[in-house]
């Protein structure tokens, strides 16, 4: 057994405070780089310097790995060296209201603009009504008027003077129609007297007020078509008036935006349309009155609006949006409405942008978790990256859930870099199943949980406290405390060897030290503080693994941990109640019997184990196979058991502890009870590794140590898993003591030898195991169930014959 056990050196590494040359952090400088993630760092790198369609970036890691600060930073610092993009504002469509235009101008220009047309606006109601009262245009439209009047006037005359010479006045009628009355000696004749005349003279009348008539149109007609005239000299009027008073100024801002032709064409079209819609800035007093308010068109205050969606102006570098928050609306942009009068209304001016608009010409960071949880918003993206154009829609438009008039604003052309950050398994389903994500994200930048404990890596550790030291206003620790993380670090990662890049959990062990270390009125953090904080932060979240051990105090779970017993042994098991992982021993069972079923698993049989235990189990019987059946068959029924497992079993590491109990009730040889073992275990009989090593190991001497330590007890693990363990001072003060011992084996011999205290046995040139060996006793047992199910067949055979002969007697 000696040869097996680990002395206490093995199980723990330790971080030397004098690694370190330093007193305190407060003398180095703040972490500059990335710990420990060189693959993704380059592959972060490479996909940023790509521009090309598909490129965006897709970084995969663990909670905790520093992957949005990462990005934050890089992207930040790359930045700052970019052009600022352009600014986007959304205009009226003077041709097609419904559609409005997007126009883009260099960073800071928007604002601009939209002041300038703001005081365009000021200018011309300030302007256009006075220009409409002065004498000139008021002598020029009167004199339209006389000479309209002048015309109306000749042309009546000569009606009246038809008229008369017929025998005719003209009379209005209340429609206002204009009807020859005939005359007698100047009086009017009454329909009585009309109808008293003779009938030639009737007839003679009648022909000439049909004349009369006929002529009365022709004059009316002629007063229309002056009327045509007058209202066309009357607009040319108003509009060269008009255009005397806002010419100038637009052509002021058409020569500022010379450089840019989108805006020039918009300032000829809003000139236009001012032009035509004088009245918006004279008042005239039936637009005052108008009765239907709701009905109005668009006024001069919203029509000639400057709607500034993307103002840059504050911008340094290009964009870096990060998007908390991925909803359809909140990624795209959207069409608000209004309520006005109990009718709903939009314009362009309720066009508001979304993330992919603020980071438009920079970079967008998001969450793939957050994005998926909304299915428009997961389609949106990808309909956004393959387009390469931002096209404000509303959810019911999309999916014709509505039928209301909307607005369908102008694409805005897309140039951005996106940056998803998820988990692995999100990363490897998303690749899998949607063949667009294969397409949009050909960069994968996968961070690692741990890192390698090189001394730059612990040096780095040591930069990273600094930096949280300066940035959160923390103390600064000293040389044993950065020591205590580094080996922390290492216990987070369980492996001797490396350092975890949950940076997160480390970040909270340096606030908790830091307030301990406040408590206690210290001004740097130590190795005692670190410790208090990582010993509270454990006392915090055991409560489950303290009730467990007092049920074993209790004997309400019963284990065995000295003597020795034949069929059972103690394994180990590692539960994750979410913010606590600790293990715990299982007692497991085995029973064998004459018989041909095999090995029976119950926790299978009771649905109870998962596939990779049942996997386990299956592996035993091929190891059986392989040891015992190169010359005979094996005949066997046996039982398996988790004893008090009511949760369920998943995994193989408790295959190596099921096949040591299985061959002890098979070679009826007891097992050490004082020993658990954890590993798994392959057909050739080979020990392989298993996780949580440390929470298995010091779980079992938890339980140990309530049911009282008697120097015999320890562990077997798998000698892969040595560099896995890093245990605590009081495990290790325990081995040092010879009062718990760690074993590590590389087969199930080996683990056989600890257990029975004999050889496990090897076959001879005869192909015989020695007879004091275990597998001897094995074998030997094996033999005797195949002979005396052997000599049951026979037996039950010739009954059957003597049946079978009285049968044919008979």
């Amino acid at each position: 057994m000696e040869k097996y056990r680990v002395e206490a050196e093995k199980l723990y590494k330790r971080c030397e405070p004098d690694f370190f040359n330093f007193e305190t952090t407060a003398e180095i400088s703040p972490l500059e780089s990335m710990i420990g993630q060189e693959r993704a760092v380059r592959a972060v790198d490479f996909g940023l310097k790509v521009k090309r369609y598909g490129y965006n970036i897709f970084i995969a890691g663990h909670a905790g790995t520093g992957k949005i600060s990462y990005a934050r930073s890089v992207l930040a610092e790359m930045a700052e060296k970019e052009p600022v993009p352009d600014d986007w504002c959304y205009l009226y469509n003077f041709k097609n209201p419904g559609e409005p235009v997007a126009l883009n101008l260099p960073a800071g220009m928007g604002s601009v603009f939209s002041r300038d047309i703001h005081e365009l606006l000021e200018e011309l109601n300030e302007v256009i009504p006075k220009v409409f009262n002065t004498d000139e245009y008021e002598r020029q439209k009167g004199s339209l008027i006389k000479q309209f009047q002048d015309v109306r006037s000749a042309l009546m005359e000569e009606l009246n003077k038809v008229a008369q010479e017929n025998g005719f006045v003209l009379k209005r009628t209340a429609t206002g129609y204009l009807a020859p009355v005939p005359l007698r000696e100047d009086k009017e004749l009454s329909e009585e007297e009309f109808n008293q005349l003779a009938q030639g003279e009737r007839e003679e009348l009648e022909k000439k007020s049909t004349d009369v008539q006929l002529k009365s149109m022709e004059i009316v007609r002629r007063v229309q078509n002056e009327e045509k005239r007058l209202k066309e000299k009357y607009r040319e009027l108003e509009h060269k008036t008009g255009l005397h008073a806002v010419g100038h100024l637009i052509a002021e801002l058409k020569e500022k935006y010379s450089d840019f032709p989108k805006v020039e064409q918009y300032l000829e079209q809003l000139q236009e349309d001012v032009l035509t819609n004088l009245s918006d800035f004279r008042g005239d007093e039936e637009e005052k009155q108008f009765p239907f308010p709701w009905l109005k068109r668009e006024t001069a205050a919203t029509k000639y609006m400057v709607n500034l969606v993307i103002d840059n102006k504050d911008t340094k570098g290009a964009p870096v949006v990060v998007e908390t928050n991925p909803t359809y609306y909140n990624l795209v942009g959207r069409v608000e409405y209004e309520n006005k009068f109990g009718m709903i209304t939009t314009d362009f001016t309720m066009i508001k942008g979304g993330a992919f608009h603020r980071a438009n010409g920079g970079y967008l960071i998001l969450q793939a978790k957050d994005l998926l949880l909304n299915f428009q918003s997961w389609e949106a993206f990808k309909r956004i990256l393959k387009t390469r154009e931002l096209r404000i829609e509303t959810i019911a438009e999309q999916y014709s859930i509505l039928t209301m008039a909307t607005l369908k604003p102008e694409p805005i052309p897309l140039n951005i870099k996106v940056i998803v950050i998820g988990n692995p398994l999100l990363y490897h389903l998303l690749y899998r199943y949607d063949e667009d994500f294969r397409k949009l994200f050909k960069v994968k930048a996968d961070f690692d949980d741990v890192m390698p404990r090189s001394q730059q890596n612990a040096a780095k550790m040591a930069n990273f406290i600094s930096t949280h030291c300066q940035r959160d206003g923390l103390r600064h620790f000293d040389r044993s405390g950065v020591a205590c993380v580094v080996e922390y670090s290492s216990r987070l990662a369980e492996h001797q060897e490396k350092l975890t890049t949950a940076f997160n959990e480390i970040a909270e062990i340096l606030c908790e030290a830091d307030a301990w270390a406040e408590i206690e009125g210290r001004e740097i953090v130590s190795a005692a503080q670190v410790d208090k904080a990582i010993k509270e932060k454990v006392y915090r979240s055991d409560k489950y693994e303290k009730k467990l051990l007092e049920m074993v105090k209790e004997g309400q779970l019963l284990f065995d941990f000295s003597g020795e017993k034949i069929g059972q042994i103690n394994g180990l098991a590692v539960l994750d109640i979410g913010d606590y992982v600790f293990g715990k021993p299982s007692r497991i069972t085995a029973s064998t019997y004459l018989g041909r079923r095999g090995i029976v698993n119950i926790e299978r049989e009771s649905k109870l184990s998962g596939r990779i235990h049942d996997k386990g189990v299956l592996i035993i019987s091929g190891y059986l196979g392989q040891i015992y059946a190169q010359g005979m068959p094996i005949t066997l029924s046996a039982s398996l058991c988790f004893e008090q497992s009511y949760e369920g079993v998943e995994g193989d590491s408790a295959s190596s502890a099921e096949l040591y109990a299985l061959l002890s009730s098979i070679a009826g040889v007891p097992l050490k009870q004082g020993l658990a073992v954890t590993g798994s275990v392959n057909q050739k009989g080979e020990i392989q590794p298993v996780g949580g090593i440390t929470h298995k190991v010091e779980g079992f001497f938890a339980a140990c140590k309530v049911a009282g330590l008697n120097g015999e007890q320890g562990v077997i693990i798998p000698y892969q898993n040595l560099v896995n363990l890093m245990l605590n001072e009081e495990v290790l003060a325990a081995v040092r003591e010879r009062m718990f011992h760690i074993y590590a084996v590389k087969t199930v011999e080996e683990g056989i030898e600890i257990l029975t205290e004999m050889p496990a046995g090897e076959r001879g040139e005869d192909g015989k195991f020695p007879e004091t060996t275990f597998n001897y006793l094995v074998e030997k047992r094996l033999k005797e169930n195949n002979e005396l199910l052997g000599k049951q067949g026979r037996e039950e055979d010739k009954a059957s014959g003597k049946e079978q002969e009285e049968d044919e007697a008979q």
